[in-house]
């Protein structure tokens, strides 16, 4: 898989208003952390972090930390801001190429669906799903072809485990995704439905009790 060089700064740990003062340098505040070893707090560019965060692939990490021997890591978990949606903080994971790490890997959904070819909509509920396995065996992406769903079709978490032979984190019949009817098609479809299925009311005509 890809590898991507990122040069760090080891940091303090400081106050709140510190680590935004470094936000506002156009750096952003993370921390490196492996089995057995000390938390180290880091900080990079912003401009460095982007590739590793805004990609349809996974990478290892080469992390430089000021300028010392690269550490190998994943990215571990990322924190936006609520509204500007720029990245605020970062967590790397130190990996052992001996052993078994889990990872989010990215859906590439490949194909044109012939579902999608007589009305349907694909619709991807899972864009990344988590793995288990070595280091050197971690995929940039999975990818699936779509061609022979039809309309109502769908691969599930259960479907990947025999595509792929990796340890998947989900449950089994989560849905990855599927082809559906369009909304507005259904809406019209449970229309006749139900203008079928009702019965004509019957008005008697006759005397009422009280005309009697």
């Amino acid at each position: 898989m890809a590898e991507i060089s990122l040069k760090a700064q080891k940091r303090a740990l400081s106050t709140k208003g510190a680590v935004n003062e470094l936000r506002r340098k156009g750096s952003v505040p993370g921390v490196y952390y492996a089995n057995n070893q000390e938390t180290i707090p880091i900080s990079v560019t912003e401009g460095s972090l982007k590739p590793l965060v805004f990609t349809s692939q996974t990478h290892i990490v080469d992390l430089q930390i000021d300028g010392a021997e690269g550490l190998k890591s994943i990215v571990k978990h990322v924190q936006f801001h609520p509204v500007t949606d720029k990245i605020i903080h970062f967590d790397l994971l130190g990996i052992n190429v001996k052993e078994a790490v889990e990872v989010e890997v990215p859906i590439s959904v490949t194909g044109s669906s012939k579902g999608i070819k007589d009305g349907g909509v694909l619709q991807q509920t899972l864009h990344k799903v988590m793995i288990s396995c070595l280091p050197n065996d971690i995929p940039n992406h999975l990818e699936i072809d779509v061609t022979n769903l039809g309309i109502g079709d769908a691969i599930h978490v259960k479907d990947l485990m025999e595509m792929f032979k990796y340890e998947f984190k989900q449950q089994e019949e989560v849905i990855v995704l599927s082809v559906v009817v369009p909304r507005s098609h259904e809406a019209v479809e449970t229309e006749a439905e139900t203008e079928e299925s009702a019965e004509p009311e019957v008005i008697k005509k006759g005397k009422s009790e009280d005309e009697e």
